[in-house]
């Protein structure tokens, strides 16, 4: 290959040579409007250069595009803060970033007493006051570290007797608990890898090299246990999340290694025309709870969510379906309210916003207002009804005006329909009516994003892990982040609540449903969780 040479031109001398090599090559041609594409790029990063302001990070914006979809970055200026009639309550002014003592719920509190002043006491330094008892605490917080899982050895003294042989042994001391594996152990060990991405080998590594190993099947047998209790849970939070009003779906690539060689299934597993598998995500609101739940193989997300609404109570209205506009996302075995994401329809038309920025900047202004109008209203702390209603007052009249400009770009041919420009703009159009569900029907939510989140956890798990070895193991995957993201949803410590299952077995078999996330703290007193059983003498 020939050595590139390197000529000294000027932006001048490049601008002239446009027309000579456009005479090169026929109107349209592909290669000719490639060289004058980079000629332009070439030209504009020259400019940028000269200002000496183009950072690294701008620099890869102008060559790639932007990486970021939020508005100061690749739309128009955002539009005014409040749109509202009646005054909203102050946002909370930013601070310094520091963590306060009440940033810590999962923190142990020990009360600590004045080792010589009581309540009641005289006061030392005045000798005229009486001390009482002054709220809140001074905190003092102490962090200490430690591996995941640790262990303590005891050496059982054992004596002989020199005539009888007889051998005595020193008992067991109460704090080393009945088992060998205190329930703590398979809670850290789920939370670990189902909440933290982080595979049975690594921690075993990890294990290793703090000197308490934890081979990887002894992991797996550790977990079996707690999960059985986790199945059960699982069961009824599903039952829950069939009558929820409100529905959520989406999925991704999921990898089990057994459904995809030949010869390891049997006939009733093998489903035929089935290729690909998936890690469907589905979370859903019902009254003050949300629920979510996974499901790995290879069924859809559509057949997914299907399945569970087989146990919705009949005499229920339809619930309200948001997802993205693939068609896997649906069933028609299952009657819904469908609506679609407004951010995917947002997102078709970001990428473009640089080679189409007045157009663009049309939907994204319009899409900005409706978002500030959403949070004016959960702001203002309205009900389902009064959002529709204030939704109508004020996105209805920017989603009307939007549809009027995105059909006039279209039928009088202002932007040609088979341009990325025109797909984008009928993506919108022909999921109007689902994309505008909020304006009419209470509790429709605008976008996807609680779902797309929820399946961030099985893209870690995936990421780390790369797949499932079996179809029972990817049982066991699900059942464990649909527990763990429901905790997290619900803002309740996922390790106490699995702690609470696996220390009370017997009382979350007897009655799961006493036993969901949102019910588990009433057993609290009753059963005092944080005990821990001393072990039986002998």
């Amino acid at each position: 290959m020939n050595e590139a040479r390197i000529l000294n031109i000027t932006v001048e001398e490049l601008l002239a040579a446009l027309p000579r090599i456009r005479s090169k090559f026929p109107a349209e041609d592909a290669d000719g409007l490639i060289i004058e594409s980079a000629i332009h790029v070439l030209i504009e990063l020259h400019a940028q250069l000269l200002q000496n302001n183009v950072s690294i990070t701008k620099l890869k914006a102008l060559l790639f595009g932007p990486k970021t979809e939020q508005m100061k970055r690749v739309g128009p200026p955002a539009a005014p803060r409040t749109t509202a009639t009646v005054a909203l309550p102050k946002r909370k002014r930013r601070g310094h970033g520091r963590l306060s003592a009440q940033d810590y719920p999962g923190a142990r509190r020990v009360e600590v007493r004045h080792p010589n002043l009581r309540p009641g006491c005289q006061c030392p330094s005045c000798l005229a006051g009486t001390l009482y008892a002054f709220l809140p605490s001074s905190p003092v917080l102490n962090f200490v570290g430690s591996s995941p899982v640790t262990a303590t050895l005891y050496l059982l003294e054992q004596l002989r007797c020199g005539t009888c042989l007889k051998v005595f042994t020193a008992p067991v001391p109460p704090q080393a608990g009945l088992e060998k594996y205190d329930p703590s152990v398979a809670v850290i060990l789920a939370w670990l890898r189902y909440r933290g991405g982080m595979p049975n080998t690594r921690i075993a590594q990890m294990q290793a090299s703090v000197g308490v190993p934890l081979p990887e099947g002894t992991q797996w047998q550790i977990q079996q246990p707690l999960y059985a209790l986790v199945a059960l849970i699982v069961v009824d939070l599903t039952f829950v999340a069939a009558n929820a009003e409100v529905v959520y779906n989406d999925d991704t690539e999921g990898k089990i290694l057994d459904l995809r060689k030949a010869g390891s299934l049997s006939a009733a597993q093998i489903e035929p025309g089935r290729k690909g598998t998936f890690t469907t995500a589905i979370v859903a609101e019902h009254g003050e709870h949300r629920i979510a739940l996974f499901f790995t193989g290879w069924r859809h997300a559509g057949e997914n969510l299907a399945e569970v609404l087989r146990h919705r109570d009949p005499q229920l209205p339809p619930p309200i379906q948001m997802c993205d506009a693939l068609s896997r996302n649906v069933s028609d075995k299952v009657k819904t309210k469908g609506a679609n994401c407004l951010v995917h329809g947002r997102r078709e038309v970001v990428p473009l916003v640089n080679h189409f920025p007045e157009e663009c900047g049309q939907v994204l202004e319009a899409i900005a207002k409706i978002y500030k109008a959403d949070d004016e209203a959960e702001q203002l702390k309205l009900d389902d009804a009064a959002r529709r209603a204030y939704h109508q007052k004020h996105s209805e009249p920017v989603m009307t005006a939007l549809k009027v400009y995105l059909d006039d770009q279209i039928e009088q041919k202002k932007v040609e329909p088979n341009s990325t420009l025109g797909k984008a703009f009928n993506y919108l159009r022909k999921h109007w009516e689902k994309l505008t569900l909020f304006l009419r029907e209470p509790g429709a939510p605008l976008d996807n994003n609680i779902c797309e989140q929820a399946i961030k956890r099985a893209i870690l798990h995936r990421k780390n892990s790369l797949f499932y070895k079996t179809i029972h193991g990817a049982e066991v995957g699900d059942g464990f982040m649909s527990v763990i993201h429901t905790c997290d949803l619900n803002d309740i410590n996922p390790f106490d609540y699995l702690l609470a299952l696996a220390t009370h077995p017997e009382a979350v078999k007897a009655d799961p449903k006493d036993w969901l996330p949102w019910n588990y703290p009433r057993q609290e007193p009753a059963l005092d969780i944080r005990r821990k059983p001393p072990r039986k003498p002998g």
